[in-house]
């Protein structure tokens, strides 16, 4: 059996397109989400490293595709936040740009790990991310994030009303709470990420070492 070393994981490249990305071959799990949905966050804690992606209290700071490889042949890959940034228009448009060619054009892309607030969760932006992703058949884990920020009552309230919404995409969709805080729903995103890795091993070129 295929053992993945988290901790491992190590920064590749910050790519403004696809075409400064690395070999289009392997396997990648994409992390996207709105710009203060906590995905730096949680590929830090993911990866047990404090600072592999940079994080900050201001929103939009992931500017480029982020690309992280945990051995050779497998990367995870931080996409640029999309919705609300202290940034002009232009590098917003020039975001949304990277973002849409990656989705679209990377074959390599084999998961998604979509990321939302749970206070805030099933944006415009987010429904549309989903639901792409079910359209090309790629398994979609929808992580409520923050959800330390709510009681028990209210956290689970919002988990059944995410997986409700999420029934109507259709596809593979996957609705969980997630803290970086307080660790919740860390091993729940790392053995969803083996599964995915695992499913499609055989059809990649390389073998982690």
């Amino acid at each position: 059996m295929v053992q993945y070393h988290f901790q491992n994981t190590h920064f590749i490249t910050s790519a403004p397109n696809i075409q400064a990305m690395p070999e289009d071959s392997g396997i990648e799990i994409a992390f996207a989400g709105r710009s203060n949905a906590g995905k730096s966050s949680a590929l830090n804690t993911l990866t047990r490293q404090k600072s592999l992606a940079r994080t900050s209290k201001t929103p939009g700071r992931t500017q480029l595709i982020n690309v992280f490889e945990i051995s050779e042949g497998f990367r995870l890959i931080d996409l640029p936040g999309y919705g609300f940034a202290q940034v002009p228009e232009e590098v917003k448009k020039q975001w949304q740009k990277s973002l849409s060619e990656y989705l679209q054009d990377r074959q390599s892309l084999k998961g998604i790990v979509v990321l939302m607030d749970i206070r805030h969760p099933f944006k415009d932006t987010d429904v549309g991310l989903i639901q792409w992703a079910v359209d090309c058949e790629l398994p979609v884990l929808a992580l409520l994030t923050k959800s330390d920020k709510l009681k028990q009552g209210a956290r689970k309230t919002a988990i059944l009303k995410g997986r409700e919404t999420a029934k109507a995409f259709g596809g593979n969709v996957r609705v969980e709470a997630f803290s970086s805080l307080k660790k919740q729903g860390l091993d729940l995103l790392q053995n969803t990420l083996v599964g995915w890795f695992d499913q499609h091993l055989e059809n990649s070129p390389s073998d982690p070492e």
